[in-house]
């Protein structure tokens, strides 16, 4: 039986767990569905970006996106899915649960 080194294990396990991580890569429409939900009961930045697990950067570009189409809003420091996001996020559950069931 051939053995395989600790080290060939460790790449190997690196590899195939970066392979799954980029299958699985989320779009931005997930991006976007993560943000709102992370939302729906009012957060500050911080705790939105680790919930949606984001980085700040990314965070920036997609926050003014959703507030310019009325599905997030920012009252001081706190953000919250607005009425019209929560319409949203039920919809995108309804279709993929069609899709992906």
């Amino acid at each position: 039986m051939a053995s395989i080194s600790l080290e060939e294990a460790m790449k190997d396990g690196v590899r195939s767990g970066l392979k799954k991580r980029f299958k699985e890569r989320r779009g931005r429409l997930e991006i976007m569905v993560d943000i709102l939900s992370t939302a729906r009961e009012g957060v500050r930045k911080t705790e939105m970006v680790y919930k949606a697990n984001l980085n700040f950067n990314r965070a920036e570009r997609y926050i003014p996106f959703l507030e310019e189409r009325g599905l997030m809003e920012i009252s001081g420091a706190v953000f919250k899915t607005t009425e019209k996001g929560g319409d949203f996020l039920r919809e995108y559950q309804t279709i993929n649960e069609l899709f992906l069931t």
